[in-house]
């Protein structure tokens, strides 16, 4: 506890010290009124944190307290992020000479506007109903009276503190318009209970498919009910794809819909819950083509071992708020968009159709993707 506490307020001091010291402290020569106000917010912050976060995302999950954490979080890691480009910036120019006495506040005052801007926008960027990403994805061993099948994407939706029923209605209404053969959901439904997102994931009942609606666990359900979101899901009109499969059919051709729990799932002692492929496509005719849901990019390695055709995942929000990104990068192989893996594997990784925690999505858009299956008979469309 002592290691873990000792982690914790170094990892709030690090993200504090560099805008504390840009804003205020850098010989920006404020007031000593403005300098003692930035002060104790700064301090307040270091100080309130660690307790809001456990009010909100501990047992309690007190909404109120996790908005409050989560809010002030994002908005400290873009000032974290733009103070320490700003810092960067005074260097260069003190290196120059440029800019003289007024240079520290000149940065101060424009690192405080750029990250005013960028919050403003990016907070707007989360709330909106996600633009519509179209994509073609080729399989060789998908068979003409499959082609053109149209697959929607959903993922890390995260119904959570904020209360976006609205905005889930709104996202079922587009995903409609879209007019699909398949909706999947990728995982990260909810932080909260089914109970606690009941009327945020009601929407999620209206959204219709032609041929199959599937889901699977992502790592955050694993900490508020996995098995409950399962049940829920069911209930709502969708496949639960519980280390599973489902077969789709059109025009004499098949499809294998398959879906395995998230790779967090054994280590939550949920029993019943682990990462099972060769479970999930237990008697599933090895000739035809696969698609397979699975939350992490990460397990990419398995599906290409296992010769699937095609992995759709979530996961990484595309970083969420930049540079986040590259943080991400370092626990999984793709941030967004289409990879390659092996002889016959694709990966799609979505950026997520929600957000996380901060309500802020700076430079990683959120989507709605529209995946166009092709057979290998098809030509590429234009």
């Amino acid at each position: 506890m002592l290691r873990r506490l000792a982690v914790l307020v170094s990892v709030l001091v690090v993200l504090c010290l560099p805008p504390w010291w840009t804003l205020f402290a850098s010989g920006a020569d404020w007031p000593f009124p403005v300098f003692l106000a930035g002060t104790a917010v700064f301090a307040a912050w270091l100080v309130s944190f660690p307790f809001l976060m456990v009010a909100g995302h501990g047992r309690r999950r007190a909404d109120r307290a996790a908005r409050i954490a989560d809010t002030s979080l994002g908005m400290i890691w873009v000032l974290f992020t733009w103070s320490v480009l700003g810092g960067a910036v005074d260097l260069v120019l003190a290196g120059l000479d440029v800019g003289g006495a007024g240079r520290a506040r000149t940065v101060a005052v424009a690192v405080a506007v750029i990250s005013a801007a960028l919050l403003g926008w990016g907070h707007h960027e989360a709330m909106r109903v996600p633009r519509v990403k179209r994509l073609d994805v080729r399989l060789p061993r998908l068979g003409a009276g499959l082609d053109g099948t149209r697959v929607v994407v959903l993922a890390d939706t995260h119904y959570g503190p904020i209360d976006r029923a609205g905005w889930s209605a709104r996202v079922a209404e587009a995903v409609n318009a879209l007019d699909a053969d398949v909706v999947v959901h990728a995982g990260d439904i909810a932080d909260g209970t089914p109970t606690q997102r009941r009327e945020q994931s009601a929407p999620l009942g209206t959204i219709r498919a032609r041929l199959a609606k599937v889901y699977v666990t992502g790592n955050h359900e694993y900490g508020s009910e996995a098995q409950g979101w399962l049940d829920r899901m069911a209930d709502l009109g969708w496949e639960p794809l519980h280390n599973r499969h489902v077969v789709v059919e059109r025009g004499g051709d098949a499809l294998v819909l398959a879906g395995v729990d998230d790779v967090t799932a054994e280590s939550s002692g949920l029993a019943g819950h682990r990462t099972d492929l060769l479970g999930a496509l237990a008697g599933a005719d090895p000739a035809r083509p696969v698609l397979l849901v699975a939350h992490q990019p990460k397990y990419v390695p398995q599906a290409a071992a296992a010769g699937i055709d095609l992995q759709v995942s979530g996961h990484t929000h595309g970083g969420q708020i930049w540079p986040f990104n590259f943080l991400v990068r370092i626990d999984q192989p793709v941030v967004h968009g289409l990879s390659r893996h092996g002889e016959r594997t694709q990966l799609y990784t979505s950026r997520g159709t929600g957000f996380w925690g901060p309500p802020f999505r700076v430079f990683a858009p959120s989507e709605i993707t529209l995946l166009t299956l092709r057979s290998g008979d098809a030509p590429p469309s234009v």
